[in-house]
């Protein structure tokens, strides 16, 4: 079976993950005391948080472009009736005006609270009494006024007042109402207030807890939501909200009805006054001339005539509508005067523009209401008005020139009639004039109450501006702010900081904390970690020690082979790049580790400027590496037998020089390398550190191999940064680094180490590792 292998990239990612994450694990009891404090946190902010309820209704609109139509027979009835699109309606329902008058029935201008542990709460159903007004000027705002209830009377500062009253107060004249929203009878410990607030303030408020949407771009419902504290109030401000936006479509459509009834009534009374002075006339005339009957040939006039000079009058009644048409649509405000009536006009498409026009300016007059002068939909109406005008007037003018035609034409008839009229005597003629006016006014009188007739019924066809589909309905729970979402986000937050501590401390480290840090900054492989230990001897491995750190050594051990060390290949040489990374302790451990497999293993101290191995195996430093470079000693006489182990020999610098660096650069060290050479299975040599000295670079050439030092949260980033590029200057020979004193990193006692965090006694049994190297 093959192994499928992961790609490189997942395994980079995958890599990184868990490195990020064991960086963190040292840190589990501040992350931990964060999230508490974020809990915490989150708890009180809920107590101190007022939570809101939702409350939603629907509505449906009739909308000119969207929906159904109306039966024709409504539609006979409304002829007045403004159009509505669900755009509009929906400012409307979001205007400052409607919501001041919802504060104003409900008398949201004076809220009631109840004082309670952490925060106050909105007493619209617990509160005893509704605080109310008839004249808002009289109000002194904001201010908490503290009151009791006792059987029929409001105490406020000692004074009392009685209920469902009018009453002078300090604060204005206010009336004192039981609350019908009441649920719960007040405890004797209950502290209730009120306050006096600004209805456009109240109003500006509860706005911004107001959603108005359609519910898709096909239907004429409107969606309502609403948030309260309190789930009964908004429930009362979307209801009485729907009355108001009811109302104020009521009153906009009996204003066009009024307009137009005032308009037809003027005519009748100017018609009816012309009716009987002609009718006066024609009785006066029959008294004095006798005139009763008339001829033949008169009656045959009448008719002809008659039906001319009708025909005459209506075009002139025509051409005074076409005049008062171009009055008003010349007019600078068109919702300010009379919508003129195109009575007796036959051309449907002037009377659809006349009264578009007017409806697009009292669309504009309600938008400035509530948006102003400015608002993108008032400059868009206008627009629509500025472009409607010039083609009424151009309309206005052709129906003008056809109706002047007609009456020339008609005039001319007349004039032929008038040739015969002549020879017929002159009382049947005066006769046959005043008949012609009095038909002409009566034609013109009935059909004017025919139209009266139309426009009463406008008043009473009246219907609510919209159709309430859902009635409003507030949750049973709030739905802000939501407890889980407050506890998850605080604690995330907490934790981010948590992380933003940790990577702002990292960031600020530039010592080296993981092996990560090392080949991050250098190609050299990292090949062991040693942890650390609180002992203060420096030989940490033995026949019979089974500790973290001795195994760590002998995997170490192993490890050379890595290096190509073994057989021929005998020589490390073992350096850092300052003093304290612990190189020496490496150095020594690593030859013990190697003795212990029954190889002859000798160990040079060729630190000529700080030695310390012989310190560490209790050794006189005596006669040693700086005798014998300066040719005071043989070979043999330098080195020693240690007491760690048979197999384990010792020469140390000797005598220091005050010029080691001279005495490293002649022959005597390879001489001496190639003497040990046939003598021992492995030659450990201890350098001075490659930072201040050069003598590493000096013996590294003459080993098989070199072990780089590095000392957990000690060494400087920037040396092991300079590592690659001082290698290609003054090359290491075979290098490989460990990494030294690796110890636990936390907050407080607490903390991850790098190791397995247990070690084995003589006996096999198992226990924590509390040592730690120095």
């Amino acid at each position: 079976m093959k192994l499928i292998r992961k790609p490189e990239k997942e395994e980079s990612n995958s890599s990184s993950m868990q490195s990020y994450l064991f960086k963190l694990m040292p840190y589990w009891p501040m992350f931990l005391l964060l999230i508490i404090a974020g809990v915490v946190g989150a708890w009180f902010y809920l107590q101190y948080t007022t939570p809101l309820y939702e409350t939603t209704a629907r509505v449906l609109i009739r909308d000119e472009k969207k929906g159904a139509e109306d039966s024709k027979a409504f539609a006979a009835l409304d002829i007045i009736s403004p159009k509505k699109t669900i755009d509009n309606e929906i400012e409307v329902f979001q205007s400052l005006d409607l919501m001041e008058n919802v504060v104003s029935d409900l008398s949201l201008y004076a809220p009631v609270y109840q004082e309670k542990k952490f925060k106050d709460v909105i007493a619209y159903d617990s509160s005893p009494i509704v605080v109310s007004t008839n004249d808002l000027k009289t109000l002194k705002f904001g201010k908490k006024i503290y009151f009791t209830v006792h059987d029929s009377n409001v105490t406020i500062n000692n004074s009392r007042y009685r209920l469902n009253k009018l009453v002078s107060t300090p604060y204005g004249n206010l009336i004192f109402r039981r609350n019908r929203h009441q649920t719960a009878v007040a405890s004797a410990g209950d502290s209730f207030y009120f306050t006096l607030l600004s209805p456009k303030k109240v109003a500006g408020g509860l706005l911004t807890n107001l959603k108005v949407s359609s519910a898709n771009k096909l239907s004429t419902i409107i969606d309502l939501d609403y948030k309260d504290p309190n789930p009964v109030r908004g429930e009362d401000v979307l209801n009485d909200l729907i009355k108001s936006y009811n109302l104020s479509i009521a009153e906009e459509k009996q204003g066009l009805a009024a307009n137009t009834e005032r308009f037809i009534n003027e005519r009748l009374t100017t018609v009816e006054n012309n009716l009987l002075a002609i009718e006066h006339k024609q009785q006066s005339y029959q008294s004095n001339k006798g005139a009763i009957d008339i001829s033949t040939q008169g009656k045959l006039y009448l008719e002809n005539v008659s039906s001319n000079d009708q025909k005459v009058s209506q075009i002139n009644m025509q051409l005074s509508v076409l005049k008062q048409i171009e009055s008003y649509i010349k007019s600078s405000n068109l919702a300010s005067g009379i919508v003129p009536s195109t009575i007796g006009l036959d051309d449907p498409g002037l009377t659809g523009m006349v009264k578009n026009i007017y409806e697009l300016q009292l669309e504009v007059e309600s938008l400035k209401k509530t948006t102003g002068e400015n608002n993108p939909m008032v400059v868009s109406y206008m627009d629509k008005i500025e472009k409607i005008r010039p083609q009424i007037l151009e309309n206005l003018e052709n129906e003008r020139q056809v109706l002047l035609a007609g009456k020339a034409n008609l005039t001319t008839t007349n004039q032929g009639y008038s040739t015969q009229l002549q020879a017929m005597p002159e009382t049947e003629k005066t006769l046959v004039d005043i008949n012609r006016e009095l038909n002409i006014e009566s034609g013109i009188y009935t059909f004017l109450l025919q139209k009266k007739e139309e426009t009463a019924l406008s008043f009473i066809s009246n219907q609510n501006g919209c159709k309430v589909v859902e009635r409003p309905e507030s949750s049973e729970t709030p739905v802000s702010p939501k407890n889980k979402i407050i506890y998850l986000a605080s604690s995330i937050i907490m934790c981010l900081i948590g992380l933003g501590v940790v990577s702002a401390r990292e960031s600020f480290r530039n010592k080296i904390m993981y092996q990560k840090d090392i080949e991050d900054l250098t190609q050299l492989p990292v090949i062991s970690e040693i942890s650390t230990g609180t002992s203060k001897d420096p030989i940490v491995i033995g026949n019979r020690q089974r500790t973290l750190i001795a195994e760590q050594f002998r995997r170490l051990r192993t490890t050379l082979n890595y290096l190509g060390v073994g057989g021929d290949k005998k020589k490390i040489l073992i350096t850092s790049g300052i003093s304290g990374e612990g190189k020496s302790f490496v150095a020594l451990n690593l030859a013990i580790s190697l003795s212990l497999t029954g190889k002859r293993v000798i160990i040079l101290d060729f630190d000529l400027n700080k030695p310390s191995l012989h310190n560490k195996l209790n050794i006189e430093r005596g006669i040693g590496i700086t005798d014998y470079l300066e040719g005071k000693a043989s070979p043999e006489s330098i080195i020693q037998q240690t007491a760690v182990n048979e197999n384990l020999f010792f020469a140390s610098a000797g005598n220091l020089s005050d010029s080691p660096l001279e005495l490293i650069t002649n022959n005597k060290p390879q001489e001496l390398l190639t003497y040990l050479d046939g003598m021992f299975d492995f030659i450990i040599l201890d350098a001075a550190p490659v930072g201040p000295v050069s003598d590493a670079y000096i013996l590294s050439p003459l080993c098989d191999a070199t072990l780089y030092i590095i000392r957990h949260a000690y060494t400087p980033k920037v040396f092991v940064e300079r590592l690659d590029k001082n290698n290609t200057l003054n090359k290491l020979t075979n290098a490989a680094i460990v990494f030294n004193d690796v110890s636990a990193r936390s907050i407080g006692n607490y903390g991850y180490g790098y190791g397995y965090g247990y070690v084995y006694d003589n006996k096999g049994n198992k226990k924590s590792d509390k040592k730690r190297l120095n």
